[in-house]
């Protein structure tokens, strides 16, 4: 049961993308090239849930790297990883990953959006995990100044509070502040209310959201930009949770 809500929530959160498959179109490793923002989500072969939000880099020929937040039952890290991908002509490929830990990852994959994402799956023996990647895009990151609405949908274990789901309106008013109002479901129990809070955005499309969903506790985020600034990619950073998803304009 709890795979198959996670996974239920991997695949609505693709579903909102709008992705458009690649089928019909003649794909290599130069069609993946620049820098995607990704999730996923699943289980390792003890059954241990986990989920991860970053960055992956493709350029264009064949080598890959990027960073991550990493919640792994509810420990919380930040990883780098560089590795190399192949891309079939029929816009299936592979990944073989080593990150800063150690930890040697392959995945399979399936190109989408008109080569601006991907579905992929992890093929390592006794894992089960799941998720996509979407093209970073055309955007200037940054505290530009510029106010942005987004519709927020959050879910996931809390140890403190149980699971938790959290869907709100989050402006983000391009000087680092929080504000907005939303929704809450808190271990089966539904608060309503407003939120304040803060933000950072770098110029390479990462940054950190820190305010208190209604009901909730105070919780910190990392997320990373895509689809020309339009969507945010959000894991909590906040040891004993596992909560992470995605944000639209």
């Amino acid at each position: 049961m709890r795979l198959l809500k996670i996974s239920s929530l991997i695949l609505s959160l693709a579903a909102t993308l709008g992705v458009v498959p690649a089928f019909g179109a003649t794909c290599s490793n130069a069609s993946l090239d620049g820098v995607f923002g990704f999730i996923d989500a699943g289980y390792d072969s003890a059954g241990e849930h986990g989920a991860s939000v970053g960055q992956i880099t493709y350029d264009g020929k064949g080598k890959v790297s990027g960073a991550f937040t990493h919640s792994h039952t509810g420990t919380v890290s930040t990883l780098t990883f560089k590795g190399t991908y192949s891309v079939s002509k029929n816009c299936t490929g592979s990944t073989v990953e080593t990150q800063s830990n150690g930890v040697k990852q392959t995945n399979n994959f399936v190109i989408d959006n008109g080569n601006d994402g991907a579905q992929f799956i992890l093929t390592d023996s006794g894992q089960v995990e799941t998720g996509f990647s979407l093209a970073q895009g055309t955007v200037t990151c940054g505290l530009t100044g510029k106010s942005q609405t987004f519709a927020v949908s959050l879910i996931g274990p809390n140890a403190v509070l149980g699971p938790v789901v959290y869907v709100d309106q989050l402006i983000l008013n391009g000087k680092g502040k929080v504000s907005g109002s939303g929704s809450s479901s808190i271990a089966g129990s539904i608060h309503k209310g407003t939120l304040s809070g803060t933000y950072t955005e770098d110029s390479d499309c990462t940054g950190t959201l820190q305010f208190t969903p209604p009901g909730g506790s105070l919780s910190n985020f990392n997320f990373v930009v895509v689809n020309s600034g339009k969507e945010l990619l959000a894991i909590e950073t906040d040891n004993g949770t596992t909560v992470f998803g995605n944000s639209q304009q």
